[in-house]
């Protein structure tokens, strides 16, 4: 994946952060932000739609608050800087906030937080992305689906690991409903005309309905807020669409709040209140931690490796001007 994104133009660094988030989310079983990214980013790449030379920097600074400008650069390099410099700020001043802007597509929202939990602290994550869901009562895709992501440490067991996008499901069962020639059911989308629809493709002409109503389109606004407003990055609708290799940058945002417990109830009280929760949880049969899927599928292909489509690999390798596909496991 490295390999092919360098070959597209992106510097080796820009390549190397690129990939190995990508190759987490695979490990993650995540796949829709895995490998299948690649020929996406190559095309942005090649296409002028993101900068491979681009070397993020902290653009404003203002003690426990910060700007990294991405400079139209893949995201990993540039939400990398920016949680290292939260996790910097936040163990000086007790919470601290960094946006990003002049970015691009960011991934798994949660794997940027990984890094702030491993110091002991709590992260919240934002992210805008191009138009899919319209504002309330509008027809017109107009806000992204614009995920938000929550980390919380614990003292022996992986943190709890919370990472949702608030579009009633995820843009991609509608494509392989649409691919597939299946219906969707109601309630996931609108077709052009703002009218509800079950046919995939006509959703995917249309906009997306958010997750729990009215209640997901204003956390839907507020995350286009905290993460444009704030950094001056476009809005979903200033931008086009992540999965069209050509098009304008798309320079949209992303945000990251790190909270030190020890400047506030203390760390031993964090930890004791957030284990409490987490035994009153899994006292009752059924409940599942959120995360705990994602580090067991990690663990599991640390053993066995991940499954990768032929037809994808085959396609990664030739961006990667690799015509072998010797030791290739579909």
């Amino acid at each position: 994946m490295a390999a092919a994104l360098r070959r597209s133009g992106a510097s080796a660094a820009m390549a190397d952060a690129t990939a190995r988030a990508l190759a987490t989310a695979e490990m993650d079983g995540i796949a829709s932000h895995g490998a299948s990214r690649i020929p996406q980013y190559c095309g942005h790449l090649r296409n002028g739609r993101a900068t491979g030379s681009a070397v993020p920097v902290v653009a404003r600074d203002s003690k426990a608050a910060a700007l990294v400008d991405a400079r139209q650069g893949l995201a990993f390099e540039a939400c990398a800087l920016a949680v290292q410099e939260a996790i910097r700020r936040a163990r000086e001043f007790g919470v601290a906030f960094v946006a990003v802007t002049n970015s691009n597509h960011f991934g798994v929202a949660a794997f940027h937080l990984e890094a702030i939990a491993a110091a002991g602290l709590v992260g919240l994550a934002f992210g805008n992305s191009p138009a899919a869901m319209p504002a309330w009562g509008g027809k017109r895709a107009l806000f992204g689906t614009n995920p938000v992501a929550a980390v919380f440490p614990r003292r022996g067991s992986p943190p709890l690991t919370i990472d949702l996008s608030l579009s009633a499901v995820a843009r991609g069962r509608i494509m392989v409903a649409a691919r597939d020639g299946k219906p969707i059911p109601e309630g996931w989308a609108l077709d052009k005309e703002g009218r509800p629809t079950t046919d995939a493709r006509a959703a995917l002409e249309g906009s997306m309905l958010p997750a729990g109503g009215v209640k997901g389109a204003m956390l839907a606004l507020t995350v286009e807020l905290l993460v444009c407003a704030l950094s001056g990055a476009a809005y979903g609708f200033e931008s086009d669409s992540f999965f069209t290799e050509e098009g304008k940058p798309t320079r949209i945002g992303q945000a990251f709040l790190a909270v030190n417990p020890a400047a506030l109830a203390g760390n031993d009280i964090f930890y004791e209140r957030v284990e409490t929760l987490v035994a009153a949880m899994t006292a009752e049969s059924g409940v599942r931690l959120p995360g705990e899927r994602r580090y067991a599928n990690r663990e599991r292909a640390a053993r066995e490796g991940v499954s990768v489509p032929a037809e994808l690999l085959a396609k990664i390798r030739a961006l990667a001007g690799e015509t072998s596909t010797e030791g290739a496991r579909p």
